[in-house]
């Protein structure tokens, strides 16, 4: 009479396990824990996505580039918010919350799309800090007027590698990257930079 199967070995006993059969459970935290890089920055995983690895290298490459710039003009929001001062404080610090906000959205559907493509995103301020094409603002505060062109002029040096890189896209078929800068990316840039601009208009508040 043929034995039952079994998964265990013929002659194991289930009692006799040694400690690598089960994994002990511990609520302790495995702290310290180093390694070495599983993707490093430049390099592509191989994902099914029907794009050449030249399209999508190229791709990632304009998209860090503009996930670094979109990084830094978070971040000048941001200490704008916190140092504008003067009789348009209020409106221009919740103007430039509501601003960083958007930015920072922008931030996220950038880096996600270099994921997609098999790259690696951008993620370290000091990482895009190096690679910025944005000028850097002095580290104390500046009068308004200033403020407010340092965020144009940002905003125009991310629209201009916006522009480029929707007609790279364009060219090499990334039509996913191709509608992000377009629907999101460039229009965002252009709406905030009328919000922007309108505040250096020198009109009287009423006929004089």
């Amino acid at each position: 009479m043929a034995q039952p199967h079994s998964k265990h070995a013929p002659g194991r006993d289930r009692s006799a396990r040694t400690d690598h059969d089960e994994r002990v459970l511990s609520p302790q935290p495995h702290l310290a824990q180093h390694g070495k890089e599983i993707q490093q920055f430049g390099t592509l995983r191989l994902v099914p996505i029907a794009l050449s690895a030249e399209a999508r290298t190229e791709s990632v490459q304009l998209l860090n580039g503009i996930l670094a710039d979109t990084t830094i003009l978070y971040a000048l929001y941001k200490k704008h918010h916190w140092l504008v001062s003067g009789p348009t404080f209020y409106q221009l610090h919740l103007l430039f919350d509501k601003h960083a906000d958007e930015q920072l959205e922008l931030v996220d559907l950038l880096a996600e799309r270099v994921q997609s493509l098999g790259g690696i995103s951008v993620g370290d301020p000091r990482h895009a800090a190096e690679l910025t094409r944005i000028e850097r603002p002095p580290n104390g505060a500046e009068e308004v007027p200033v403020m407010l062109s340092r965020l144009l002029e940002a905003h125009e040096t991310i629209i201009t590698a916006v522009r480029e890189a929707i007609e790279a896209t364009e060219k090499n078929g990334d039509w996913g990257t191709n509608d992000l800068l377009m629907s999101d990316v460039l229009r965002r840039h252009e709406l905030q930079v009328w919000f922007v601009s309108q505040h250096l208009v020198d009109v009287p508040l009423v006929d004089s």
